[in-house]
């Protein structure tokens, strides 16, 4: 593909972009669609609200805890594509068959093997996009694909209580092997069209192998304090249902809203990033740290702005914060390299929202400051990997 005309490769990388978030578009609908009712199907087959913590934990653990393998693995292997397709093929398959679980400790294993499933593709995926959008610039290709990738989850929770409300959670399950297939059959069709996404990327000068640069750290110690700040949305639903902030049918309207607000700033801020750089995200920082006084101090009106703040800073993270990985290391180590930051982001954020959930039964503004802490401290080190030099750790 390097001796196709410069044009004819961008329209490639471009076309290769929208299919993979095509792709997430029909994964998100599966497993974001089984994320919203799996904690009232496990209630129904008598699992304890300690149990359904443990599995959604544990799960959450085993998701990011395993991508630090898998990119690994992806990297000394060059085995990309084959390791993607397992990972959606595992969710694809665990998520319809939650249908015929019939006890909970056995649903509570699907629900882990779909989380290992995306562990297992997301920074080999990951590290093939990055080939894709050099071509169309990394803020805007990752934006792209975030956008999509946040549709998806809107429709996939729509879909999904349709289905239950004509139906049941069985039924629920069921119908989402349909988006399932169309992801596979998608995917298959883009491995066979692409099967070398590395040929997208020009060529470069070779960076140190050796190890990360430095800025590649203190990178990912900024991605982690803005992550620790970051309170989960069923949290935030908590404090809505408890203190009534609005009604019960209203909490997944104000999900949505958030949801659209990470699609729409996705798209702007990956396309600010290609023109002004990794500077952008100190602003979308800012607009995203005044979340927490506004959805747990605020009325609807205010709490609905939070909501917004909040989606903003999601889609931030995963277009500005995943497109800056790629032009910090070498090519034949992103693989690796998405494996550390997305381990490190979701420990980070583990860890974060254990501790403000801990602090919402003791101090609500010690759990508001905490949040704006962490996030506003996150603003001299992104500013510090702006500017540092590649220079090997």
């Amino acid at each position: 593909m390097r001796n196709i005309d410069a044009t004819t490769v961008r329209r490639s990388a471009l076309a290769f972009v929208v299919l993979f978030g095509v792709i997430s578009l029909c994964g998100d609908i599966v497993y974001e669609g089984a994320r919203s009712i799996t904690g009232g199907y496990l209630e129904t087959m008598g699992a304890s609200a300690f149990a359904v913590g443990v599995v959604a934990g544990f799960g959450e653990l085993v998701g990011y805890g395993l991508r630090l393998v898998s990119g690994y693995v992806s990297d000394r292997t060059g085995r990309y594509w084959a390791i993607t397709i397992f990972g959606y093929g595992l969710t694809m398959v665990a998520v319809p068959l939650l249908a015929l679980a019939g006890r909970w400790e056995l649903a509570a294993l699907l629900i882990i093997l779909e989380r290992t499933g995306k562990a297992i593709r997301t920074p080999a995926r990951d590290a093939m996009l990055s080939h894709a959008t050099a071509q169309i610039g990394r803020g805007w290709g990752f934006g792209i694909h975030e956008a999509l990738d946040q549709v998806g989850a809107t429709t996939g929770a729509l879909f999904v209580a349709a289905a239950v409300a004509v139906g049941s959670y069985e039924t629920g399950f069921a119908v989402l092997a349909v988006p399932g297939l169309l992801a596979m059959g998608i995917l298959f069709m883009v491995w066979r069209r692409y099967p070398n996404p590395r040929d997208l990327e020009p060529a470069a000068p070779a960076l140190t192998t050796t190890g990360f640069p430095r800025r590649f750290w203190i990178y990912l110690a900024a991605v982690g304090l803005v992550a620790a700040g970051f309170a989960d949305f069923p949290l935030i639903a908590f404090h809505f249902q408890r203190e009534s902030v609005v009604a019960e049918h209203v909490i997944p309207l104000f999900y949505a809203a958030a949801m659209a607000a990470d699609a729409l700033a996705a798209l702007v801020f990956g396309r600010l990033y290609d023109r002004l750089g990794l500077s952008i995200l100190l602003l979308a920082i800012v607009l995203s740290a005044g979340f927490a006084p506004l959805v747990f101090l605020g009325g609807p009106a205010l709490a609905l702005l939070g909501m917004i703040s909040w989606g903003i800073g999601l889609g931030a993270q995963e277009s500005i914060m995943r497109a800056a990985v790629a032009p910090m290391v070498a090519a034949e180590r992103r693989g690796t390299a998405y494996g550390i930051f997305n381990t490190g982001y979701g420990l980070a954020w583990f860890l974060g929202s254990a501790t403000m959930g801990l602090l919402y039964g003791i101090s609500l503004p010690t759990l508001i400051v905490l949040s704006m802490a962490l996030q506003l401290a996150a603003l001299p080190l992104v500013a510090r990997a702006g500017s540092a030099r590649a220079t090997p750790a």
